[in-house]
């Protein structure tokens, strides 16, 4: 099953929180905070205008992108977990 989003929505993988700390110190699982930055996987075809047209959306699948804490929808497909989130709710795009 692959997931498909709608209008301007973006499915993002969540990359992995970190295991250590700067200072070397190994972090428990419950310690851990997922990071609030991800891998675009897929985009919608953009956001249908008044008029009947779609805007292109910003980010494209590939894209490694910041978006708030509490943003979009947590989904598990396939065994993995995945945030759908409205382009809105992306606050930036990394920069390589």
């Amino acid at each position: 099953m692959t997931l498909r989003p709608l209008d301007d929505r973006v499915v993002i993988e969540q990359i992995e929180a970190e295991e250590k700390t700067a200072g070397g110190i190994l972090l428990p699982d419950n310690a851990k905070q997922k990071p609030q930055q991800g891998k675009v996987v897929a985009v919608g075809p953009g956001k249908l205008t008044d008029a009947g047209t779609r805007t292109a959306l910003a980010v494209k699948i590939g894209d490694t992108v910041l978006f708030g804490k509490y943003s979009g929808s947590d989904v598990e497909v396939n065994g993995k977990e995945f945030k759908i989130l409205r382009e809105a709710e992306i606050l930036a795009k990394l920069a390589k």
